[in-house]
């Protein structure tokens, strides 16, 4: 890369953070709870990857449109993008949340009994591909929101898993689909890219999803997001 692309990539990612923070302030506020998961989760050493405080005010915002009384959630990290989801469900709506990180889960709960969500969220530790089929056979579904940021290299099969899971009419959505441009590219090798490249096929051939994505630029650099809904 250039020294002149270098710095007109930095400026762009400088501005992105900027309309960030400015829209956040605005419209997505940080409270206690939420700070508090943050600093949990930067303190235990966990991944600076968690979803950008607008966009779990997206995910918010969308499962209480949909109306959602339950929610899967596959890839919990440290419980961030978990409290903005439970917080859309009504007293008596359940949320089930999937994390492969037994000290990552340790992390969410406490965030998620911190912010009062206890009882409505549940976190399940281990691999979500052995996870999602006990869901199943305990008839844990149907899920009204579905939501997916975990490993990318599965992520048809989680998708496969989420179609299975949901009721018709129900709403499935996959972060992090635009891998900073690299979705296009039909030869690589990086697991990740070939992984969303591979639930895009899935979800443009299946007859039961209805679906689009969208490009996104934000403080979390330039990726974007798969919505898929459940035809009835």
């Amino acid at each position: 890369m250039t020294a002149d692309r270098f710095h007109d990539r930095a400026g762009a990612q400088e501005r992105w953070t900027a309309v960030d923070g400015y829209l956040t302030e605005l419209l997505a506020p940080a409270d206690e709870a939420l700070t508090a998961a943050l600093a949990a989760s930067d303190a235990a050493g966990l991944p600076p990857i968690a979803v950008a405080p607008n966009q779990g005010k997206l995910l918010h915002l969308l499962a209480r449109i949909q109306g959602a009384r339950t929610v899967l959630e596959i890839g919990t990290l440290g419980g961030y993008s978990t409290i903005w989801l439970a917080r859309a469900l009504p007293a008596d709506g359940r949320l089930v949340s999937l994390e492969y990180d037994p000290a990552h889960a340790d992390v969410a709960r406490a965030n998620l009994d911190r912010a009062g969500l206890g009882r409505i969220a549940e976190v399940r530790t281990g691999a979500a591909l052995d996870l999602l089929p006990r869901l199943a056979e305990e008839g844990a579904g149907p899920f009204d929101f579905v939501f997916i940021d975990a490993g990318k290299a599965n992520n048809a099969r989680y998708v496969e898993w989420a179609l299975e899971l949901t009721r018709p009419g129900g709403v499935i959505v996959v972060d992090n689909v635009v891998r900073g441009g690299r979705v296009t590219e039909a030869g690589s090798d990086d697991p990740a890219v070939r992984g969303t490249r591979e639930a895009f096929e899935l979800v443009a051939r299946e007859p039961r999803l209805d679906a689009t994505a969208v490009q996104t630029v934000g403080a979390k650099g330039y990726d974007g997001l798969l919505l898929a809904r459940v035809t009835d």
